[in-house]
């Protein structure tokens, strides 16, 4: 009868949200009302593993005591200015974050949409001002199976149809060419590229790893011929593959960085364009902005969620780092990458991995499945499908173990002891509970639900 009677709670919301909500998402039958760090908790009471992160927004777990702290202490003081004044927190973030990445300027907006944005616009007049591109000419080069957001201009160059269906027509100045081929980059390159925007590893449709040396040689090729290389860091960054940018394994220092996501700490939305000022400096007062990028409540959550400098996060990164490297080489992808991606919603559970710093990712899950239409029977909120084609994203648990190996997340390191890895506000490996139990990262523990 108690049953009855919470399935009854998660039927009201779940109907209330379909009634008056749009159809523009295929969630889970899941309603979540609570959350601690790795764990959630659902209107019936049932407790559950995010494996999900909000696709790296959550990247430091669910409300984490030091974030929560500095917004509920900023609320109390100031939230929002007009970008008519300046405010005491927006300049201080904005030093911290040049400090933290290694670049002379930052542009805040809010959604990593909009940081694209900011990006695009930014190379684009650089390309006229700097390079000399004739007029109205330039051109970016973008990359197949890319996601980078959800504007008209984004879904324009996608090579996703559905995400292109019904909304064109469509900005012009892109081409697309096959991800991790250096070969078709140096071909699409000609005299009115302004810039090169790539994702240095791939979260659309699966879990899309460009080839050892990609990034290098396209940071090369870019430098040879004038061409801005743009890094969408959006889902990659703080952290996210073991190392502060996934960009820094190849040692490749981007034109124009874009964060976003886990910059926010799961509270707040904060994106960034950040570059030098030969790229920065082409933006004159009144031709970008945003009523909230940069206001004090958005800088003062941000300055915790990233705040550790890049020396202090490369050493608390390096043992969770070294393991899920050592965990993906023996999961290693095939060599065709695009075999991680699929559109069957009846597949069984299969595993890609990540290569750089890499998790295990579930995804897709089947029908039945404890993650997709039975989600309540289970503990785990395994990756569900992306959308309604049943894809799945980027994702390694909320503040850390993630889509890992969760019998494995208690690093063993020095001599054979069980180390905790370092509770750090932009490390991805947050203490994470384990169970025993279930041996198999593709079972559900009764023990734990």
């Amino acid at each position: 009868m108690q049953d009855t009677a919470t399935q009854a709670i998660t039927s009201s919301y779940l109907d209330e949200a379909d009634r008056f909500g749009a159809h523009h998402y295929h969630p889970l039958p899941v309603v979540l009302e609570r959350g601690e760090g790795v764990w959630v908790r659902d209107v019936e009471g049932r407790r559950y593993l995010d494996m999900l992160s909000a696709y790296s927004a959550l990247n430091q777990g669910h409300l984490h005591p030091r974030i929560i702290g500095a917004a509920r202490d900023q609320m109390q003081r100031l939230t929002l200015t007009s970008r008519a004044f300046h405010n005491d927190q927006m300049g201080p973030f904005q030093r911290e974050l040049c400090e933290l990445t290694g670049f002379e300027r930052v542009l805040l907006m809010n959604t990593g949409a909009e940081g694209v944005e900011t990006a695009i616009k930014m190379v684009r007049k650089w390309g006229y001002q700097v390079k000399g591109i004739p007029a109205d000419r330039a051109e970016i080069i973008v990359c197949d199976n890319n996601f980078h957001g959800r504007t008209t201009t984004i879904v324009g160059f996608s090579s996703e149809l559905e995400y292109r269906r019904g909304f064109g027509p469509f900005t012009p100045g892109f081409r697309r060419i096959p991800y991790g081929d250096i070969d078709a980059l140096r071909d699409a390159v000609n005299e009115c590229t302004a810039g090169f925007l790539v994702e240095p590893i791939q979260g659309e449709g699966g879990v899309i790893v460009p080839p050892d040396g990609y990034l290098r040689a396209a940071r090369d090729l870019c430098s040879r011929h004038q061409v801005a290389l743009v890094a969408d860091e959006i889902q990659t960054g703080l952290g996210r593959t073991g190392r502060l940018l996934c960009c820094d394994w190849e040692d490749v220092r981007p034109d124009v960085l874009i964060l976003g996501k886990a910059l926010g700490g799961g509270v707040y939305p904060v994106s960034a364009a950040i570059a030098d000022s030969e790229f920065m400096d082409v933006f004159r007062p009144g031709e970008h902005g945003s009523t909230f990028g940069g206001n004090p409540l958005a800088a003062a959550v941000a300055r915790v969620a990233g705040g550790p400098r890049r020396g202090r996060a490369g050493r608390a990164l390096r043992p969770a780092g070294r393991l899920v490297r050592a965990e993906a080489a023996r999961h290693r992808l095939p060599a065709r990458r695009g075999s991680a991606r699929s559109r069957s919603d009846d597949r069984p559970c299969r595993q890609t991995v990540v290569g750089s710093g890499a998790s295990l990712l579930r995804g897709p899950v089947a029908p039945g499945h404890p993650g997709q239409g039975d989600a309540r029977a289970g503990h785990s909120l395994r990756a569900p499908p992306g959308n309604r084609a049943g894809r799945t994203r980027l994702g390694s648990g909320s503040g850390g173990g993630g889509a890992l190996d969760l019998n494995r997340v208690g690093l063993r390191v020095g001599r054979g002891r069980t180390a905790r890895p370092p509770h750090h506000p932009i490390s991805p490996f947050r203490e994470v509970s384990t169970c025993s139990a279930s041996p198999s990262p593709s079972r559900t523990c009764s023990i734990c639900s």
